[in-house]
């Protein structure tokens, strides 16, 4: 065994081995993996191992097609069978909100040429006769679908690592990862040690317990889950050919052929969990015993739709372990706060994601960061507070809940609250309906007298709608008083603090006492890592305020420059909380409550200062994520409530009242502003989202390399505003756009309706030179083509008029 390589990976199930074989591929040959047993041990081997393209996130399901197509390539590559089967799946729609997601699907799969159609009820029964398609609304069929071999494609993954020349130790338990001063890893185990720049755990059952030998506790928990497959089917037998997998999730169970018989596998209601305090180190190819009572209500479901299950013996019943994460997706990434510390764990269809697991990985290990935005799996979304008995609330909501859909909206209840701001109670009492953001519970809309204080959930406009225009009609009208406590906030302080923040950001930092800029953080492949807002309060005081959800992410960015000795780096977000204050008579508002002169002259936009708010202290910064006159006010935890009642009081003079984030969502969209997750992403470059404007190339900054890469080149895709002329449903965010042709132009990254301006409206990257404002395009609202016209400007204060009022 070697003493030195450039990567460990820890873990030989399918994704470990296809980690190792991406890294491989990317030039690191003298990677190795460890695994504890055999190869897949743990949850790989006894997997159902279905395959499918389908996703309701458009780069999960990029990479899922990507898996599907790879095995053939590793068949061929390495001579190992992969056991592919791909007859097809058909994914059958019972309700409205079933065919919206479906013909929502079908759309985003036209787009990256993906071949996933409608079929008609007597096609569909040419194709699976064996299933009866009444009360079915909507068909639809994905060729590539099927399943592929377990044990076959981990092994085509490992004999394709080592023809590179990566190396596989089996049987070769790992029993201690230690941090060295030089930034690397010392990997224990009894046949010797190996020193390594990057530990990549793919532990899979086992990622709690590897992760507890570097000190790091993860979010995971693991479940049984069963499935089970019938005898030989005459029909089946009789028929010649394979048939196509069933995905009837309304039905909450997944069929597929096995053998002459089928498979039928759920995820049922009444759920077990199974070694909540550690995985057992002996447990590797053991099964538990079969409890098939607990799925026998979607067992009647399937025999239902497939009535030749109910005629078969069953052969043989699976009852094996699965383990997951709060919100049933990968633990992703870097870990920020350590060095060279990767994790990809609690994955559950690994099958269909395995390759483009490990591509991403290699990718983000070896070239600093993915070709893909996947903030969706970084293991950064979840923070301290999400801890065991957040986990284990969310996990089950996962688990019994595994083919609910999730709505564009959909806020579950499960494990929460979790974090709760002083203001919290009073704002339950006002109405208010709540979101979770990076574990804050946070307004969404407050619900009026007679209102209900629960959201409905679909594709199309829902209970919300009304509340949430009333509110950004008000703040357009009068002024509106909005929480933004789950913004992120930082210090930074001391003689060295300008020439850090300088280091780190695009944007040159302001030089004057009391003035702010704005700036984006450059990524690897220079495209925006993060935008934010930097007020300078001192001499050697700074303010940085950024999204609140992306708050451990983007430690990995800070981290990355070293402080200067004598300047300190601290996060406020959870001893500081804040209200936005916006609207034409905000001024009227604030004026109300402080002596500080909020005149243009002594208070204009882009300015900050310290100031008294009804006698608490507050960093006041004029902005506004509204697009409108505001005013952030910045406040001690302890001192919300106080503010929040001063604020509230005033305002009620005036008309004004609060406002929910789902507001403020509709009012930046009018405005045109971008928001980071959404319209401001790694995978596109600042002059597609106009932030060029904002990087200083005369100084340095992180990842100025990858920014001069890239500044000369032309926007591929250009950052644009549509007018959606639809009712009943808006734009969210993933939709396709095309030409009147049929021709991909580009996708959403935000929408929604703008309760002020009267129009539903979207933020899309379409390809750049290929539209003029005042052009026809067709976005796909429930799936279905819709015109819409390309806006030259924002339909809300194009000028910034009312910013600057």
């Amino acid at each position: 065994m070697p003493s030195h390589a450039p990567a460990v990976v820890i873990g030989g199930g399918l994704v470990g081995c296809s980690i190792l074989y991406h890294l491989a591929q990317k030039g690191w040959t003298d990677a190795v993996l460890l695994e504890r047993s055999e190869l897949t041990s743990g949850s790989t081997w006894h997997a159902a191992a279905n395959i499918h393209g389908l996703h309701d996130i458009t780069n999960i399901s990029r990479i899922q097609h990507y898996t599907m197509q790879l095995y053939k390539t590793l068949e061929t590559e390495t001579g190992q069978g992969c056991g592919i089967f791909q007859p097809g799946s058909l994914y059958l729609a019972q309700t409205e909100a079933r065919e919206h997601q479906l013909r929502i699907q079908a759309a985003r799969a036209r787009r990256y040429g993906m071949n996933f159609h409608e079929v008609s009820r007597t096609e569909a029964e040419r194709l699976h006769p064996l299933v009866d398609f009444d009360g079915i609304r909507c068909i639809m069929y994905e060729p590539d679908g099927g399943n592929v071999d377990p044990s076959g494609v981990t092994h085509a993954y490992a004999a394709g690592a080592r023809a590179l020349g990566a190396s596989i130790h089996r049987f070769t338990p790992v029993t201690g990862t230690e941090a060295q001063a030089d930034g690397t890893w010392i990997v224990r185990t009894e046949r010797g040690d190996i020193r390594t720049p990057w530990v990549i755990n793919a532990a899979g059952l086992w990622a709690r317990e590897l992760a507890q030998m570097a000190g790091l506790t993860l979010p995971l928990v693991p479940t049984e889950h069963q499935y089970f497959v019938t005898e030989t089917i005459a029909e089946v037998a009789a028929l010649g050919r394979r048939l196509p997998s069933v995905a009837d999730r309304d039905g909450e169970y997944y069929l597929r052929q096995e053998g002459l018989g089928l498979l039928v596998g759920a995820y049922e209601r009444d759920m077990r969990f199974w070694a909540e305090d550690g995985t057992p180190q002996g447990f590797g190819h053991e099964l538990f015993a079969d409890d098939l009572d607990r799925i026998e209500p979607n067992m009647l479901r399937a025999i239902a739709r497939v009535p030749a299950v109910g005629q078969a013996g069953i052969k043989r019943v699976i009852n094996g372990p699965m383990i997951w994460s709060p919100d049933s997706s990968a633990l992703f990434g870097p870990v920020p706060e350590m060095r060279g510390y990767f994790c990809c764990c609690g994955i559950i269809p690994g099958f269909s994601q395995s390759g483009g697991l490990g591509k991403l990985a290699a990718e983000w290990i070896v070239e600093g960061e993915p070709v893909l935005d996947m903030f969706n799996w970084d293991m950064a979304r979840f923070g301290h507070w999400a801890d065991k008995a957040f986990t284990r609330a969310r996990v089950e909501d996962q688990y019994a809940h595994r083919f609910k859909i999730h709505f564009p909206t959909e806020e579950r209840a499960a494990g929460r609250p979790v974090r709760c701001r002083p203001a919290y109670a009073m704002q339950k009492d006002m109405g208010a309906v709540f979101g979770l953001n990076y574990g804050w519970e946070h307004p969404l809309w407050f619900a009026a007298t007679g209102e209900p204080q629960s959201e409905t959930y679909g594709f199309t406009r829902q209970n919300w709608f009304g509340p949430v225009g009333r509110e950004a009609r008000m703040l357009r009208e009068r002024a509106g008083i909005i929480d933004i406590s789950n913004f992120a906030k930082y210090r930074v302080a001391g003689p060295g603090a300008e020439a850090w923040l300088n280091a780190l950001f695009a944007n040159r930092m302001p030089v004057r006492i009391g003035r702010s800029c704005l700036t984006p953080l450059i990524g690897a492949r220079g495209g925006i890592a993060g935008d934010f807002t930097v007020t300078r309060l001192g001499e050697h005081e700074f303010w940085v305020i950024g999204s609140g959800m992306a708050e451990r992410f983007h430690q990995r960015f800070f981290r990355a420059i070293p402080l200067p000795e004598g300047t300190t780096f601290e996060s406020l977000t959870e001893s500081t909380c804040g209200f936005n204050v916006a609207g034409p008579k905000a001024r009227d508002l604030l004026g109300r409550l402080t002596n500080a002169d909020l005149t243009n002259a002594a208070f204009p936009f882009m300015s900050s200062a310290r100031i008294d708010v009804a006698g608490v202290p507050c960093v006041a910064l004029r902005v506004s994520f509204t697009g409108d006159l505001g005013w952030e006010l910045h406040c001690a935890e302890g001192d919300q409530v106080k503010l929040y009642a001063a604020l509230l009081d005033a305002g009620r003079e005036l008309g004004a009242g609060p406002v929910g984030s789902r507001a403020l969502a509709s009012l930046r969209i009018e405005k045109g502003y971008g928001s980071w997750g959404r319209d401001y992403s790694p995978e596109y470059w600042p002059q597609e989202s106009g932030l060029d404007r904002l990087v200083k190339a005369d100084k340095p900054f992180l990842n100025k390399a990858a920014w001069d890469a890239i500044a000369a080149k032309p926007p591929r895709d250009v950052m644009t505003m549509l007018d959606i002329h639809t009712d009943g449903a808006d734009a969210w965010g993933g939709e396709p756009v095309f030409l009147a042709d049929g021709t991909p132009l580009g996708q959403v990254s935000s929408g929604g309706y703008g309760f002020s301006v009267g129009r539903s409206l979207a933020i899309a990257y379409l390809k750049a030179e290929q539209v003029k404002p005042g052009d026809r395009v067709m976005v796909s609202i429930l799936g279905q083509d819709t015109p819409a016209t390309v806006l030259e400007k924002p339909p809300f204060d194009p000028e910034g008029l009312r910013l600057r009022a």
